[in-house]
């Protein structure tokens, strides 16, 4: 890369009083049954899906490989480089502990929130993976067990004319009959022609009658044959986007997704409050501690986490919970190659929430090729038994999708 990340100089890091590594914490005690096992080596490789997929690999000196992802982004391999002194020598069957100590060492570096929590998330998965390995239990095992076999999954749609109300009916019809699901969303942050300035979010009655046709036509098509969502990309103002759930509450739609944008609280809660059309927001909002905030002040009817960028699995799985004191179902977002979709998978089958699962690449012909096991199957993903993730990468085809100018990851 021309720097080495893992050696840059921050005092913050160096001097925390909550260090959390096992030589600070006297965590000395030998381990039996083959659990004394060492962490070796972290790598990534960034894959060119239809994202730039992080994939992670941590290595041990049992020879046992991880293998995780980070949500996409610049900056997340050089972040992931940067914590690798960190855990290297550390035991990985210590998954709590290990992800607070890179909160913390990375405290300094933004860990409350952001690009450095998506850079831990896809540590944290390739732990689960490898853990799974070490002790040779499927993940969602670490997790609790299984409240299901299978996850449904929910295809995101689109057209060469995502603004012509018809043609996204003709694909959502094409989706669940030719392809099998029967959960689907939309974009409704699309181009009506009747706009008069991007940059107020402000939506005229015209483009809110427009969004309102395509809602209709979508879901007067397939009608009970599936369920449909509509993704706003957090793009209006707290007044249009109640005008907008307002006028599509006569329709069947499964949720409104992120209306407004997300830094404003109050304004989310309130837009949420005034309409009957379900809301759904979460993909923009970091850790428990934001996502607690969301759900305690009734601010959305379905959380949508996106896991390898919110903080993990078990952090998924926290999350869950207090949506689960709550009443609120877990639609997890994601735009992820096979393995965080996968991990994804593993903690939906683990909570009593888990409405679906994304999946964002149904366009994408190579998707599944990057592993050697079938992931969707007639819309949903059948929670594999076979220790960790319970994928096996195809490297020649990791390979043959990198980015230009990675390199690859060692195989083991």
């Amino acid at each position: 890369m021309g720097k080495n990340y893992a050696d840059l100089h921050d005092p913050n890091a160096e001097y925390t009083m909550r260090e959390l590594s096992a030589e600070t914490m006297g965590v000395t005690a030998k381990r039996g049954g083959g659990r004394d096992v060492e962490i070796t080596d972290v790598q990534t490789t960034m894959v060119d899906g239809n994202f730039p997929w992080t994939l992670v690999r941590i290595y041990t000196d049992a020879g046992i490989v991880g293998t995780g992802e980070a949500y996409w982004g610049a900056g997340v391999p050089e972040l992931i480089e940067r914590m690798k002194p960190f855990i290297v020598g550390e035991n990985p069957l210590d998954i709590d502990r290990l992800y607070e100590h890179l909160v913390q060492k990375m405290s300094g570096e933004g860990s409350v929130e952001g690009v450095t929590v998506t850079a831990i998330s896809g540590i944290e998965i390739a732990l689960h993976d490898l853990a799974g390995k070490i002790l040779e239990i499927p993940a969602y095992q670490l997790l609790g067990g299984k409240y299901r076999d299978k996850v449904r999954v929910y295809c995101d749609c689109h057209t060469a004319d995502e603004a012509d109300p018809e043609a996204c009916a003709d694909e959502a019809e094409r989706v669940v009959e030719e392809l099998g699901y029967d959960a689907l969303k939309f974009d409704l942050d699309v181009p009506s022609g009747l706009e008069k300035d991007r940059a107020n979010r402000h939506l005229r009655p015209g483009e809110i009658r427009h969004k309102a046709e395509i809602v209709e036509a979508v879901t007067e098509r397939v009608k009970d044959r599936a369920d449909v969502a509509f993704d706003c990309h957090w793009t209006f103002s707290g007044g249009s986007a109640k005008r907008l759930a307002a006028a599509i509450e006569d329709y069947d739609v499964w949720w409104l997704e992120d209306p407004v944008p997300p830094e404003n609280l109050e304004v989310q809660e309130e837009v949420t409050k005034s309409t009957l059309t379900p809301i759904t927001v979460g993909e923009n909002r970091y850790r428990v501690t934001e996502l607690r905030r969301l759900i305690q002040n009734q601010a959305v009817d379905i959380v949508a986490p996106d896991m390898p960028k919110v903080g993990g699995m078990r952090e998924t799985q926290k999350i869950a919970d207090v949506a689960n004191q709550y009443y609120v179902p877990v639609a997890m977002h994601n735009v992820s190659s096979p393995v965080a979709t996968m991990a994804s998978a593993h903690v939906g089958t683990a909570i009593p929430n888990s409405l679906a699962v994304e999946y964002h690449s149904y366009e994408l012909g190579w998707w599944e090729n990057l592993v050697e096991e079938t992931v969707i199957e007639d819309g949903y993903i059948e929670i594999p038994e076979e220790p960790g993730l319970g994928l096996t990468l195809d490297m020649d085809a990791v390979e043959a999708h990198m980015v230009e100018g990675d390199t690859l990851f060692d195989e083991e």
